[in-house]
């Protein structure tokens, strides 16, 4: 569900605090935080979805990957996770399921976190996603709040995988490309996010469904702050801007672009840019905010991180791309 919708159908639920919530739905951050004790919090998320590769096990592999990334968000370190499927018993052999469920369980024993359990239905379409629940120290937390002007903005994985796979389902990506693409996918975010909390840095957010934009306006919003990008510098997956061309896109990269319509300022740019930062990722990068004397001591823990611009203070809209 695109973000505009979103917010429309939590704006009349009612919000009740509690001191041991630290992160709440407020802020559209990555995962809750609740309060065990002083030194204990426990971090909880949900995501599934429909498949968005062919393989079952490399889908099982992105989809775990996907939702243990929520937890890497907030700064915590993956326990527990529940299997969510909805399957198509009819439609599909049970291996299928065998398939998906052995590729989520491996990347879940690789992020260090045991399977204990899920909930199955029988469904027309394949979903397939787990709820994880991680730990973290209630006083070194990774939130979308955290970011202060002067701060470099650091993202840990190139963009457009969105794009990538919708044209990998219509046969029109190169081998070499759909490899790139879900090798990055698979990959977790664990490594970024400790570098992240060995740096100091108090903020980030995953790169998922919202798109780049959409994340990081997020973090612009419950911040306080503006954040400007420097559009030459955001790394994107080989063979994205040839999709574009051949007019490959999705659905969610239209309500992501309309949602941010009035919060983000283009100086420079081109269609093709806004398709490419719009675009819902799966299983994407971490963007962290760093302190800039911090910088290259992120960049020298993080494998294949970039710079792709700063935090400055309040402005007029949440995001300014040059």
């Amino acid at each position: 569900m695109g973000p505009g919708d979103l917010s429309r159908a939590l704006a009349a639920l009612p919000i009740k605090s509690d001191p041991r919530l630290l992160v709440g739905r407020e802020t559209f951050d990555d995962a809750g935080v609740f309060r065990v004790s002083d030194d204990l919090a426990l971090v909880q998320t949900v995501d599934f979805f429909a498949p968005i590769v062919d393989d079952p096990f490399d889908f099982g592999q992105i989809a775990a990957a996907n939702a243990l990334s929520d937890v890497y968000a907030m700064g915590g370190q993956p326990l527990t996770a529940l299997n969510i499927v909805a399957f198509p018993t009819s439609q599909l052999p049970l291996e299928v399921l065998g398939q998906i469920l052995a590729g989520g369980q491996e990347k879940v024993h690789e992020a260090g976190a045991l399977i204990v359990g899920g909930h199955t239905v029988i469904d027309t379409e394949l979903k397939y996603g787990l709820s994880v629940t991680g730990r973290a120290h209630p006083n070194f937390l990774l939130t979308n709040a955290g970011a202060k002007a002067g701060d470099s903005i650091i993202l840990t994985k190139p963009i457009g995988n969105g794009i990538l796979a919708t044209a990998a389902k219509a046969a029109k990506l190169a081998p070499d490309n759909e490899r790139a693409m879900l090798v990055a996918m698979k990959a977790l975010n664990g490594s970024a996010s400790r570098a992240a909390l060995a740096v100091g840095s108090r903020c980030a957010t995953d790169i998922t469904g919202f798109g780049l934009l959409g994340h990081l306006s997020h973090v612009a919003r419950a911040s306080g702050v503006t954040i400007k990008l420097d559009r030459g510098a955001i790394p994107i997956l080989s063979g994205v801007r040839d999709a574009v061309r051949a007019g490959f896109g999705t659905d969610g990269a239209k309500r992501n672009a309309e949602y941010l319509r009035e919060l983000v300022r283009w100086t420079a740019g081109t269609d093709e840019d806004q398709a490419i930062f719009n675009d819902p990722q799966t299983s994407g990068g971490l963007a962290v905010c760093v302190k800039a004397e911090q910088s290259a001591n992120y960049l020298s823990r993080v494998e294949g991180a970039v710079i792709i611009g700063e935090v400055i203070d309040r402005g007029e809209v949440a995001i300014e791309v040059q």
